[in-house]
């Protein structure tokens, strides 16, 4: 053993035991051999000598490597050499009369690196320098099996490397590809498909796996070759002949199908495809399918009966003569029932969508009304496939119904897979709505009777194909209950499954009967059994806090929904409820299961619509009310007067129960009018003013606790929309609890309640909103940085991203004061402290801020501020020196500047509505101040920015001509745009 061949056998070492230095000096050495100008003749006399698979592979990857990064700069002989020496070794010759090259004897992994070499030189010399090479290489075919089986490897090599478009190729590999197939069409490909025929007719008893490579390798040319050379009287008996005969290994058998679905599969006009397929005579093999379940045959022959139809469909789609279209019909009539056989119980191949083949063939029946028996009948088996592909599999039963990790998983896994089926559901739905419903009626009732081992995979796929039809149904079909639906609504309200303890089945079926509501609407009959579906074990009463939560929420939207026909059932739905509504407030519930909107409090917000209605007399709403309203509020002074004196690991939990009974008294408002409480029931009212009072001493306990703020803030929002201004006296007190917080996120939520107060109670709202602005002021004008908050990389911070959230809810406070005739708040004589630094701020922003819709609201809030406080006639200013501030500073600044610079971008939409305020803006100040604005804008504002004479003449004409704004506002743009161009943007406002 020489050093080179040391040196490779260190390098490949990967038992551990080589010492690093020693490996790292074995690489170095292999590679300044690679580079040594001798390398191919090094690499070639090694192949010849050397039995050792390391330094075969060495060699060859050596030899590729140089022809693929040196062959340009090759000399001839060089290139002769190696040519000369790759084809011996491919075709098992030797070096000279002595050395045999003894690669093909090495394992796959030699042989394929070979094969790549060959491809390699294909790539550079075929057809225009070594035009012989597959001529050259068939007569070596007649040597045997070796020199067959890398035949094929070449074959492969050649279709992986350069042909075959499922690898992304340059240009040039493109180029390339339709060289050398031009090339083999013209000179061998006839010689080589005849050798295929051949070697696969010789070696068929004898050496199956060597026709398997071979029909392998044919399946792969078969798309771009000659057609005639495989469809013909020889080759296709053949193929069927290997698929059909029993004693053949499935491997060839596979193969030969393989090589039909690549005939089957090729491109060609729809006509001659059509006459192809009908050649075929493909129910030969229908019988295969059935006979051997579960086997690569089965697959095999699953592949090629699916892709058989899907070109068949294809062919109807893009055939329009009638003859064809009946062809078309008949071959998909022949093959479609083995193709629902092969998609209910065999693995389809991967290529294959089962969805988008029915969908096409669904849409075909769409032009034929009434459908046939034929049709009819393909419709059931649709529905068949549609069922076994959604339902789960029982494996995952456990995990699903506690909904650990791999439940969770498989459950997200099935929902996105069975988003297409259901769409292909809806398409079946539309087109035979009959027969939909039938299966439907038959899953259900065959799930019922189904063995309990099976049973709650049937039931859940039966019950979610019913939920799934409801979307193909019209409004109208639904609430008269067309088809079926009279009879399946009633037997699902009716039937208790026997795994109605299972998480799906309970979710699915309670989703169902949601769904169907609006029959139930029209047949009130119902109702009843509604009720016991719900307030049962199957819904409400349900185990699985899951389903429980679930059942309240959808029992709310059903209350919804059925409001007035629900009065007669009240109090047997409050007293099956008793448990339950206890339940929810006692429970020492983790926080952790009051996230997402289920938080079980919607059976609240289902009581508080019911008992809400005025349809319900006075006396039993009092009652009602009053007995859950009552023992609500009495457990919170208890938990508050505890509060005082307790542990402080006993707070969270107190923390909880306080959190839970906000939500139930919250939900519980929903259902009751602002007219109701205030107007017509008075009584009402005040039973929730004394809630109110109750849970406004939570903020006096747990001033800091942000759960309890938010909930009790979220009740404030609710009472200010129930009780109307009958709430305001309970608001100072509420309003001072909130701003002794002075965090960012508890200023944002306190300022949303602000907002609301304003947009309902207008200027009713005025001495509370004077009270607590200069507080509010001063808090975030403390919060909030003088300068800009930070921005750009490393800006991105919860801490930053609550200040910008603050920001933009006081621009959207301000803009909801002066918008609601407010603006005389800020003159109050506590707030006009602070009417410098709002100015300021405003005037920054409408300058400068990044958001331009913030811009736009300033400068609305400028217009307005402008209206109220210099309208004429006036004897003396509301707000001495406002009108200087907005003629020098504000028109300047915003008005002009801010415009002028390049960030200003008029291609952007919202900019665009920003530039109409600001020319709203010069309107107004021109209606209010005459020449003071227009001189001051004209004289001094326009000439800084080197504005023409002519120009600014221009401007005060179209200012002084009518309410024609879009015209100024047009004028005012191309000014802009002129000004920009002579400044080169130099102007900037800072």
């Amino acid at each position: 053993m020489n050093d080179l061949e040391k040196a490779i056998l260190i390098s490949f070492d990967e038992s551990g035991t080589v010492d690093s230095v020693l490996k790292s000096q074995a690489v170095a050495y292999c590679q300044q051999v690679k580079e040594a100008p001798s390398i191919c003749s090094i690499c070639v006399e090694r192949l010849a000598y050397s039995e050792l698979v390391q330094v075969q592979f060495w060699c060859l990857q050596s030899l590729h490597d140089v022809i693929r990064l040196r062959y340009a700069s090759m000399s001839l002989d060089e290139k002769t050499f190696i040519r000369k020496s790759v084809f011996s070794m491919v075709c098992f010759e030797g070096l000279d009369d002595n050395n045999s090259f003894r690669v093909l004897d090495g394992p796959a992994f030699i042989k394929n690196k070979l094969a790549q070499v060959l491809v390699t030189l294909i790539y550079f010399e075929y057809p225009l320098i070594w035009s012989s090479i597959f001529v050259d290489f068939l007569p070596h075919l007649s040597k045997g099996a070796r020199v067959i089986d890398m035949f094929c490897r070449v074959l492969n090599a050649l279709d992986d490397e350069l042909i075959s478009l499922d690898y992304p190729r340059s240009a040039e590999e493109v180029a390339v590809a339709a060289r050398v197939k031009d090339a083999m069409r013209q000179q061998c490909v006839p010689q080589i498909v005849r050798a295929w025929y051949d070697i696969v007719s010789m070696y068929r008893n004898s050496d199956p796996e060597l026709c398997t490579g071979v029909l392998d390798s044919m399946r792969r040319y078969i798309s771009w070759i000659e057609i005639g050379l495989i469809v013909n009287d020889a080759f296709i008996p053949l193929l069927f002949d290997l698929i059909l005969v029993d004693g053949l290994p499935e491997q060839l058998r596979g193969a030969a199908a393989g090589c039909v679905l690549a005939v089957v599969s090729k491109r060609m006009d729809p006509q001659s495809k059509l006459s192809l397929l009908q050649s075929l005579q493909i129910n030969r093999v229908f019988g295969l399918v059935a006979e051997h379940s579960d086997s690569e045959l089965v697959s095999k022959v699953a592949a090629l009966l699916t892709g058989y139809a899907a070109e068949v469909l294809e062919c109807s789609k893009r055939l329009n003569s009638e003859d064809a279209k009946g062809v078309s019909i008949e071959l998909l009539n022949e093959v479609l029932p083995s193709v629902f056989y092969v998609m209910q119980n065999c693995e389809v191949d991967t290529t294959f969508s089962t969805v988008q083949f029915l969908s096409g063939y669904v849409a075909t029946m769409k032009s034929l009304s009434p459908l046939r028996e034929k049709q009819l009948l393909h419709v059931g088996q649709i529905l068949e496939v549609i069922r076994v592909q959604i339902r789960y599999d029982p494996v995952y039963r456990d995990n699903l119904d506690m909904l650990d990790k791999i439940g969770r998983e498989e459950e997200d896994r099935m929902v996105e897979f069975r988003k297409d089926l259901f769409v292909l559901l809806r398409s079946v739905g539309r087109v035979a709505p009959d027969v939909t419903q039938i299966f439907i009626r038959n899953s259900l009732a065959s799930a019922v009777a189904s063995s309990l081992d099976r049973n709650v995979e049937e039931v859940e796929a039966a019950l979610s194909l019913f939920y799934a039809f409801g979307e193909s149904i019209s409004d109208e079909a639904m609430r008269t209950g067309s088809g079926l639906l009279k009879e399946l609504v009633p037997m699902l309200l009716s039937t208790k499954f026997p795994c109605h303890s299972n998480r799906l089945v309970a979710l699915v079926y309670l989703e169902t009967i949601t769904r169907y509501m609006k029959f139930v609407h029209e047949n009130i009959q119902y109702i009843p059994m509604v009720l016991a579906a719900f307030l049962d074990e199957r819904g409400i009463h349900h185990p699985n806090v899951n389903v429980s939560r679930r059942a309240s929420y959808l029992f709310m939207r059903v209350v919804k929904l059925q409001k007035a026909k629900l009065v007669p059932f009240i109090e047997t739905i409050l007293q099956s409820l008793q448990d339950t509504v206890a339940q929810f407030t006692s429970l020492d519930c983790t926080l952790k299961d009051l996230s997402g909107s289920e938080d079980g409090s919607h059976i609240f917000e289902a009581i508080g619509l019911l008992i809400g209605m005025e349809d319900v007399p006075l006396e039993k709403q009092s009652d009602y009310l009053s007995s859950l309203l009552t023992p609500l509020c009495q457990q919170v002074e208890a938990l508050l007067i505890n509060a005082k004196v307790q542990n402080p690991e006993e707070s969270p939990a107190k923390i909880a129960s306080l959190q839970q009974i906000i939500m139930a008294i919250n939900a519980l408002s929903k259902g009751f009018s602002e007219r109701l409480v205030t107007a017509s029931r008075p009584a009402i009212g005040i039973m929730f003013k004394q809630t109110l009072d109750v849970l406004l001493q939570i903020l006096v306990v747990y001033p800091k606790i942000e759960p309890l703020r938010s909930k009790v803030t979220s009740f404030i929002h609710r009472m200010v929309d129930t009780l109307g201004t009958s709430v305001f006296p309970y608001l100072p007190k509420a309003l001072e609890q909130l701003l002794a917080e002075s965090e960012p996120k508890e200023m944002v939520g306190f300022l949303i309640l602000i907002n609301q107060l304003i947009c309902k109670f207008n200027t009713l709202f005025r001495e509370i909103l004077e009270e607590v602005f200069p507080t509010i002021a001063g808090k975030i004008f403390n919060i909030l940085p003088r300068d800009a908050i930070p921005s750009g990389p490393g800006s991105n911070t919860e801490e930053i991203r609550e200040l910008q959230e603050l920001q933009r809810t006081l621009y959207t406070f301000l803009h909801v004061i002066t918008t609601h005739n407010l603006s005389s708040v800020f003159l109050s004589p506590k707030s006009r402290g602070y009417l410098d630094t709002v100015m300021q701020l405003l005037l920054y922003t409408s300058c400068n801020h990044k958001d331009i819709l913030v811009r736009k609201a300033c400068v609305q809030i400028f217009i307005r501020l402008i209206k109220d406080w210099c309208a004429k006639p006036y004897v003396e200013e509301k707000v001495p020196g406002f009108q200087n501030f907005i003629i020098e500073v504000f028109a300047t600044n915003c008005c002009l500047y801010s415009v002028l610079d390049k960030s200003f971008e008029f291609r952007d939409a919202n900019t665009l509505v920003l530039f109409g305020e600001i020319v709203l803006a010069q309107k107004v100040m021109y209606e209010e101040f005459g020449d003071d604005f227009l001189v001051h804008f004209v004289s001094k504002g326009l000439p800084t920015a080197h504005c023409p004479q002519d120009l600014a003449e221009q401007y005060c004409q179209k200012l002084q001509q009518g309410n024609d704004i879009k015209a100024l506002k047009s004028f005012y743009q191309s000014l802009v745009e002129n000004l920009r161009l002579q400044q080169n943007g130099s102007l900037v406002f800072r």
